[in-house]
């Protein structure tokens, strides 16, 4: 944009920040001593004035100020300064503003800022359009420095510049929701983008060139914003790719970040756009999802360090430029001024605030008065109107003698708005009570504090126990450990008095919780993105349409929500169909028709080999030159009798290729529409030849004529069978964005339930109140078996997808767990730093291998089931019994699998398709007598997909059924009886019955008690290979010592127990305390799942240990060949496979 500064051009030296230049030589290295000193002195006042930024800029302006009248006196001192006098306002600018806009744009969350993109962009345009106006006539009316006009709308252009980091600052240090900084960060942006557009067009002397005109400033402003935006977008891909690269360091990818943004900023303007523009939509199009886990962190920290500086550096330099001019020209007007514009400033954002409103208040609920007050004072002005002050006097058509007090009005302006309209921000924020913590969350701190607090004094209670912290004074542990969390006045609603009075209805408690758990949800998918579970797309998905429905009142995300959100896949299921329809099929006729008849045989060979085809599509390619010719007026008034010709040879071509097919499918030639086509264009053909052999005969026949040249435009339909060779290929390439959508939909669907699990273990610090907690619980169960119908119907619809997706994760999940571990044995020193470096880079690889995984994996067998059956421990002799006994159902959409109530007749393994089970709330074998107090009427739902086993409790009690399962799709599942899985259970005693028990254990465990249990490895195979948690069986009245120092936690997965000692009942699912040292069974039938503290070694025959889970026979002997009576799985499968 600016030429002088990538090449000077000839005659002209660089410009001058302060207009003039000294023949003086410059002292070698004196300058850069005064660029670190000025580093070193910002470092120490920031140390000792933390709170007060404004406070160090100002005093390295009057330091410069004073460095500034020394030069001006001393030639010694004006030959340290004069390379900065030297150095051209443009460069300047290049240097210091690409990190201050490229750190305030990725700070700007884009989510929100798309919500309200258009209220924020008519908002940054009337605030640009309202400021350009009132302070150029404010200027032009009371400026005594004789300013052209050009000089005043420039200088009106940069005060109207609203500073996107400061304007923000004072509000995030008290807790402002973030909507309203980035609505004002996204306002000031729009300007400072819009007012280097506009200072780009004057330093490319555009509006000096005669054939100027206003149609070519408007296209110049659109082709610079789209220009720089698509740049801008470009980048973010490139730092995307380089940050989220598995094998990049640390540091190289920080000094990537910042080089990627100064070259994007440098090509951008060497290609005469805006670098601000694009560097706004770099950082727009950065998240957190967009770097490493913990790289997002560190880069910030980077720039964050550099913007302190630049800042510094900034106004200390433009204070030392002020000092090197003359003196004379200060005077007691240049005050008054000061104050005028200040003045002005002001009002001018407040009556934009007034023009604005009605748009904002349209654009959140929120939104009112009292915010506009607030708003009104975050018109603060920074370095970018300092940086680009300079170029006032550069662009003038008439230089003035004084061009430093451009620089002082914005210099001093900018420090007054830092001071007073910050404090003015903060002030009316706690006056009005917007920074005031709501009572819902003043209740929804103190209960986590007093959550806190419990998990302390638990602490404590444990480490009292350990015999080497016996003489340690606890009771001064307890003082100091406790916490106490005073809410300061100013954030309180209400005053201590009447607190007490007031309490908040059950709609606010609501709300405030709905925004709690919307911000759980967020952290859940940011979690799970970098835990490797979730896709960055899906996450960035999830998380977006989170935020699109935060400011919607009373809104619970659901799952169809996020379809919405995420414009579902119809259209392409559509346009398949339609590309299925249009496909071309041959119609093959039987050759038994045809007999000895050799003609027609010979005929059917021609007419259905692939050559037969290849042709008529080599026919439609050669008659594309010849209908360039036609369309084409001069060479068809060349070539007429040649064309003539030529189309009656093509003509006859598509009779005799027609004539062809027709002979042999008779009727059924008419069958497939491309036929049809390619008959309705041979009599088009014959017709458009009659029709030109009448022209010739009737030459003066207008209306003939017409009909001819309307037919000859038809002949271009004869390129329409050409489509028939690109449909397959737009199916496949259909099918694989089905398959992708697909592939999305289920990564977030699957997504969307961790999430609604996860709230569920943290509903109860949102709100201690239990109607809330209930209401809470029952919307968010509504919402997880929502999802996992999603997850079946996704899951039917694409089992390929599915599978492969499946699998994909399975494996990223193996090898996050093989990371973990190794850096434990690294952290330990059992692997050193070099081996523990070459690990994690085969680990590495493999992961990034997973991009290239197969987008779709074939379903398998139906026998292969058998070996996901956990409990079946992928052993042959145990998936031979049960594969020579298991039996293959079907069932259609609505079928019964089995009714609440009735015995159980098996298990159901399912293998396709998708079931929903009714129940009553589930008994867990508790005495009807015990458990009246907590019964409940809610009806549970619950979904079973592929995979999942239904039946098992029930068997392995031999008691009723408590759900009804009905189909919600067609099902195909694995049928095991009741009589072969007792069978089972007698020829491998006991294992087999046990490891069921366990399974469902964990299952149940899991299900109830995740958050307990986040840092136990509780795998199946590892807990029956290393017994690391093992099932106990109580019966009623028998006991059970606990044992806390090997037992970690006692869990009770059915029945009911007593404390002997205090006699305090337990119901299952339900953890036992550490205060429980023994218990005794109230149920007929009591099981607990036993998770031991420490691993014991791997069970041998010698092991004590509570059941012996090896496979095993019982005495009698076993015949392992099939039994005479029916059993139909094995020939069922063979002939699925034949």
């Amino acid at each position: 944009m600016n030429s002088s500064f990538w090449l000077q051009r000839e005659g002209n030296r660089p410009e001058l920040l302060c207009g003039n230049s000294a023949g003086y030589t410059v002292v070698s290295g004196h300058f850069i001593m005064l660029v670190f000193s000025t580093i070193v002195l910002g470092g120490f006042l920031r140390t000792f004035l933390k709170n007060s930024e404004v406070t160090v800029l100002i005093i390295l302006s009057v330091l410069g100020f004073v460095i500034g009248q020394l030069a001006h006196i001393s030639v010694q001192v004006y030959q340290i300064v004069y390379p900065l006098l030297r150095t051209p306002s443009f460069a300047l600018y290049c240097y210091f503003s690409p990190i201050i806009i490229f750190m305030a744009a990725l700070d700007v969350d884009f989510c929100i800022l798309k919500n309200v993109f258009w209220q924020v962009l008519l908002t940054g345009l009337i605030s640009f359009v309202v400021a350009f106006i009132i302070i150029g006539y404010v200027v032009l009316k009371f400026n005594r420095d004789l300013w052209d006009l050009q000089s005043s709308l420039l200088f009106s252009m940069i005060l109207g510049m609203t500073d996107p980091v400061h304007s923000v600052n004072s509000l995030k240090t008290i807790g402002i929701s973030k909507m309203y900084t980035d609505i004002i960060r996204g306002e000031s942006m729009i300007i400072c983008g819009f007012t280097s557009i506009c200072f780009g067009i004057f330093r490319s002397n555009l509006l000096h060139v005669s054939m100027f005109t206003e149609l070519h400033v408007i296209l110049g402003l659109c082709l610079d914003l789209l220009g720089s935006i698509i740049c801008g977008y470009s980048c973010a891909r490139i730092i995307q790719f380089i940050l989220t690269d598995l094998f990049s360091n640390t540091l190289t990818s920080v000094i990537l970040c910042i080089s990627m943004v100064y070259m994007t900023f440098y090509i951008v303007e060497l290609l005469g756009m805006s670098g601000m523009i694009a560097l706004v939509a770099v950082g727009l199009n950065l998240d957190s999802l967009s770097f490493k886990p913990r790289i997002e962190i560190i880069i910030t920290k980077f720039l964050k360090m550099f913007s302190t500086v630049y800042q510094q550096l900034i106004y200390t330099f433009f204070g030392i430029v002020i000092g090197c001019g003359e003196t004379k020209y200060l005077g007691f007007h240049t005050v008054v001024f000061i104050f005028i514009l200040f003045a002005t400033v002001n009002f001018v954002r407040l009556l934009t605030i007034l023009l604005v409103s009605p748009i904002l208040m349209h654009a959140n609920y929120e939104y009112n008065w009292k915010w506009g007050i607030v708003i009104a004072w975050s018109g603060i002005k920074g370095v970018f109107s300092l940086l680009l002050a300079p170029d006032i006097h550069n662009l003038a058509e008439q230089k003035v003698e004084s061009p430093q007090l451009f620089i002082l009005y914005v210099q001093v302006i900018s420090l007054m708005t830092m001071g007073i309209n910050s404090y003015m921000m903060t002030h009316s924020a706690r006056t009005l009570g917007l920074c005031a913590i709501s009572l819902p969350r003043q209740m929804a701190m103190q209960n986590a504090i007093k959550h806190i607090q419990e998990i302390i004094q638990n602490t404590i209670t444990l480490f009292k126990t350990e015999k080497i912290l016996t003489n340690v004074n606890w009771t001064l542990v307890e003082e100091k450990t406790k916490i106490e969390y005073n809410i300061p006045s100013d954030a309180c609603h209400v005053s201590h008095d009447n607190k007490k009075e007031e309490s908040p209805t059950e709609e606010v408690l609501i709300e405030e919780a709905r925004l709690h758990v919307a911000i759980i949800q967020m952290s859940s998918f940011e979690k799970q993105c970098n835990d490797g579970i979730l896709s960055v797309e899906a996450a960035r998905i999830l998380i977006g349409a989170t935020k699109s429905y935060c400011p919607i009142q009373g809104k619970f995300m659901s799952i169809y929500d996020v379809s919405t959100y995420v414009r579902a896949r119809s259209w392409l299921m559509k346009f398949k169909s339609m590309l299925a329809f249009l496909e071309y099929h041959k119609d093959k006729a039987s050759l038994i028709l045809y007999g000895n008849n050799k003609f027609l045989l010979f005929v059917y060979h021609i007419a259905f080999s692939e050559e037969f085809e290849y042709a008529g599509h080599v026919i439609t390619v050669m008659y594309i030159y010849p209908m360039i010719m036609h369309l084409w007026p001069i060479a068809r008034e060349l070539n007429v009798s040649a064309l003539i010709s030529v189309n009656n040879y093509f003509v006859f071509l598509f009779i005799f290729r027609s004539a062809l097919k027709i002979v042999i499918l008779k009727r059924k030639y008419f069958h497939q529409y491309w036929n049809t086509l390619d008959f309705l264009i041979v009599l088009l053909g014959i017709i458009d030849i009659f029709c030109i052999y009448f022209v010739k005969l009737r030459p003066d026949n207008f209306v003939l004529i017409q009909i001819t040249v309307i037919l000859g435009y038809f002949r271009i339909i004869r390129f329409i069978p050409f489509i028939k060779i690109i449909i397959p290929l737009l199916i496949n390439i259909v099918d694989v964005q089905i398959k992708k959508r697909l592939r999305l939909m289920y990564s977030i669907t699957k997504g969307y339930v961790k999430s609604q699990e996860d709230t569920k273990f943290l509903i109860k610090q949102i709100s201690s109140r239990e109607s809330i907690y209930q209401k809470l619980y029952e919307i968010l169960e509504t919402n997880k078996r929502d999802a996992v119908k999603e997850l079946g119907l996704i899951e039917h619809e694409g089992r390929d997808v599915v599978i492969a997706l499946k699998t994909r994760q399975a494996i990223r999940s193996v090898i996050a767990k093989a990371l973990k571990n190794l850096t434990f044995l690294w952290s330990r020193g059992i692997i050193d730093k070099h081996e523990g470096i070459e690990m994690n880079k085969v680990f590495l690889a493999k992961i990034k291998a997973l991009n290239n995984f197969p987008m779709a994996i074939p379903p398998p067998t139906p026998d292969k089931y058998l070996h996901n059956i956990v409990w079946l421990e992928n052993k042959d002799v145990l998936i031979e019994f049960f594969k020579e006994r298991a039996k293959l159902a079907y069932f259609d959409y609505g079928d019964v699998i089995c009714r609440e109530g009735e015995m159980p007749q098996g298990i159901y393994l399912i293998i396709s398709g998708m079931a929903i089970l009714h129940s009553s709330p589930p008994t867990f074998g508790i005495d009807s007598s015990l458990k009246s107090d907590r019964a409940s009427q809610t009806m549970f739902t619950e979904y079973c997909t592929s995979g999942d086993i239904i039946g098992e409790l029930s068997c392995l009690l031999k008691r009723e059924i408590e759900y009804t399962a009905i189909c919600e799709t067609i099902l195909q599942a694995c049928f095991i009886s009741l009589e072969d899985l007792y069978e089972g259970f007698d020829v491998f005693w006991p294992s087999l019955e046990y490891k069921i028990w366990l399974k469902l254990a964990l299952s149940i465990a899991y299900q109830y008690f995740e958050s307990s249990l986040t840092d136990e490895d509780l795998d199946f195979q590892k807990c029956v290979a290393f017994n690391l948690a093992y099932v106990e069986t109580l019966s009623s009245y028998n006991e059970m010592t606990i044992d806390n120092v090997t037992m970690k936690f006692v869990i009770i997965v059915y029945g009911s127990v007593i404390d002997t000692q205090t006699e305090v009942p337990y119901l299952a699912p339900c953890i036992l305390p550490k205060t429980c040292e023994q218990v005794q069974g109230t149920s007929d039938l009591s099981k607990l799942l036993v998770v031991q503290a420490s691993k014991p070694a791997k069970n041998t025959d010698d092991s004590k240990v509570m059941v012996n889970t090896g496979l095993r026979t019982t005495q009698r002997e076993y015949n392992w060949k099939r039994k005479n009576e029916e059993r139909g799985f094995q020939s069922s499968w063979n002939w699925s496979q034949s």
